[in-house]
């Protein structure tokens, strides 16, 4: 059935933005304000050094444009997420990433300037309770201090923001607007159509043609286009090359990583880790393919669950309802907000034409979250409802306890709290069914969770270290190099599975891509999260991750991390993740008896 148009939709299952703005005219004014702050932004430059009532004073206007600017954007975002295609909705997103570059521009000054302050007299400065809030920010400027250019250097790149914009934008509407698919015949023969949505379905499927043929036309989708798909992802690495060049970063790893304090030898030790862990989903592959009864195991058998007659439907109030009872231990509190997600309309279900592909959550300051699913009544989209419900109220608890300098959570935390709900409802699900072959089915999601979010986005987190390494080494990236690329990790990751040629493009597919160095923080995410829904379910941790969940961006992500019980400055986390891994593995098998 092909997708509704957004207008024909049930609103009842849409988000309800009004409480950001309540119309586009209110939008409209809000933009005027916007703008017109961002411009008074101007007289700034040159007073921030004079003493520290002028930094604070400074800070507080720069925060509040932002913040101003930040509400404006939200709305404009969301708005074109919901129907990509509408023109006026394309016009005032690029409206306001234009005020964002504004913003930055008019902005490009302060770190300059605050380098600028002798140390001895910053230091005095940083004790007085009128820079209370900017303390850790301030800290973070200080830090950066080798990298940060003169004011007209930073000037420079932050009037580049627009054209750094293009890669991603250009990605997002070519997928979610011009790209469509062929047809393909369901398990009864009939003409269905495939979509970004009903992938998901079909990759699912019992029958090993449906599985085959969808992969092949959506993977094909993308083939057509894959020299133009390598020229705009090659123009992402090289917009990433150019800034860590001008910050002086010996690559674009370092300088993705360098803004959440994260070392390099981290990103490299996951690598490492999972590296080691790759016997074990060898393990797992041999015994997808005995338990599906194949001959060959190829990448597309990975997704239909191994267990005969065993269905998990599951409708969305299904989805609302496993969801509360499985998140019901971290506190009547959490559960409370979770109602309201439900019953105020955070949340945007269905797909449509035109809507943005896959899921998220989109923290506003000072109103609520806001959460997009394209829901396809399976169990993988209850996990989704769980996944993006755990940023939400990541959000919500930064949100309510702090200012607005120090709300936003870093993007290295990002996956953590996402992934614990995830896991918890795993927990809750093999603690409340009984069925051996349900058991196995779920225990078969868990061990896909591992897969998909340690394994596959290590994999891709690889492939983004290949690509930028080649091109800093001078290979051009063109498409039969970064195919080149990924067949060469799905052989090494998913040995003793036929690599089929056209999944070497699956990497055009990803739009994470588009910001790089990323995925990585899923596996990382994943393994902390392990280790926290350990301790709340069976150590009384959930205390201590709620204050976790409330610390937003006020300090260092690892730092924030401890105070839920997990220190990625050592490998135990991972190493237990692994451990996790192939305990679920054995208890897989032995449900099954293969």
């Amino acid at each position: 059935m092909e997708s509704k148009i957004r207008k024909e939709m049930n609103p009842a299952f849409m988000w309800d933005l009004t409480p950001i703005f309540e119309s586009e005219a209110a939008w409209e004014a809000a933009y005027a304000r916007a703008e017109a702050a961002v411009k008074a932004l101007e007289a700034l430059p040159g007073t921030l050094s004079k003493s520290e009532s002028a930094l604070a004073d400074g800070l507080k206007r720069i925060y509040a444009a932002e913040e101003q600017v930040e509400r404006v954007y939200s709305y404009a975002f969301l708005t074109k997420a919901g129907d990509n295609g509408e023109p006026r909705s394309q016009e005032m997103e690029a409206r306001a990433i234009s005020l964002f570059v504004a913003l930055e521009t008019a902005t490009a000054f302060v770190s300059p300037e605050i380098l600028s302050i002798p140390a001895e007299r910053m230091d005095a400065w940083m004790e007085q309770d009128c820079l209370k809030p900017y303390r850790h920010m301030l800290e973070d400027t200080l830090r950066a201090r080798a990298h940060t250019l003169d004011e007209q250097g930073e000037r420079l790149l932050a009037m580049l923001g627009d054209v750094a914009q293009v890669p991603g934008n250009t990605f997002e509407l070519f997928e979610s607007v011009d790209l469509t698919f062929p047809s393909i015949k369901d398990e009864a023969g009939e003409e269905a159509p495939l979509t970004h949505g009903s992938f998901t379905v079909f990759r699912e499927s019992r029958d090993g043609r449906v599985r085959r043929e969808a992969f092949e036309q959506y993977f094909g989708g993308y083939a057509k286009f894959i020299n133009t798909l390598s020229g705009v992802y090659g123009g992402a690495v090289k917009l990433d090359c150019f800034n860590a060049t001008a910050r002086d970063f010996p690559g674009a790893c370092e300088a993705a990583l360098f803004a959440n304090n994260v070392p390099v030898s981290l990103y490299d030790g996951l690598i490492e880790t999972v590296h080691r862990a790759l016997p074990t989903m060898r393990e797992y592959l041999a015994l997808r393919k005995k338990a599906l009864g194949l001959e060959e195991l190829h990448l597309y058998d990975l997704y239909t669950p191994m267990v005969d007659e065993v269905e998990f439907d599951m409708p969305y109030e299904k989805a609302q309802a496993l969801v509360l009872e499985a998140l019901a231990p971290l506190g009547e509190e959490y559960v409370g907000l979770l109602k309201r997600a439900f019953a105020e309309r955070w949340i945007d279900v269905y797909e449509n034409k035109g809507k943005s592909t896959g899921a998220f959550s989109s923290g506003v300051y000072g109103v609520h979250p806001y959460v997009m699913l394209n829901y396809a009544n399976k169990l993988d989209d209850a996990f989704t409802l769980a996944h993006e419900l755990g940023h939400s109220m990541h959000s919500f608890f930064s949100d309510r306890a702090q200012d607005y300098p120090n709300h936003s959570y870093r993007i290295f935390v990002a996956e953590v709290a996402s992934t614990v709900n995830e896991v918890l409802l795993t927990r809750h699900l093999l603690a409340t069914e009984t069925d051996a072959k349900r058991r196995a089915y779920i225990l078969n999601h868990f061990l896909e969770g591992f897969r998909t979010t340690v394994f596959r986005q290590t994999l891709f987190a690889e492939f983004e270290r290949k690509s930028h390494a080649l091109y800093q080494e001078g290979t051009p990236l063109t498409a039969q190099t970064l195919n080149g690329v990924f067949h060469d990790l799905n052989a090494l990751y998913y040995d003793g599975a036929v690599i089929d040629d056209f999944m070497d493009v699956e990497w055009a597919r990803i739009p994470h891509f588009y910001n790089a160095f990323y995925v990585y923080q899923y596996a990382t995410g994943f393994s902390s999260a392990v280790a926290i829904a350990d301790s709340i379910l069976n150590h009384g941790g959930a205390e201590q991750y709620l204050k976790f969940l409330s610390t937003g961006g006020s300090d260092y992500p690892i730092e924030e991390l401890k105070l839920a019980g997990v220190d990625l400055t050592k490998n135990d986390a991972l190493e237990a993740a692994m451990q996790a891994f192939r305990q679920a593995l054995e208890e897989f098998r032995q449900v099954l008896s293969v």
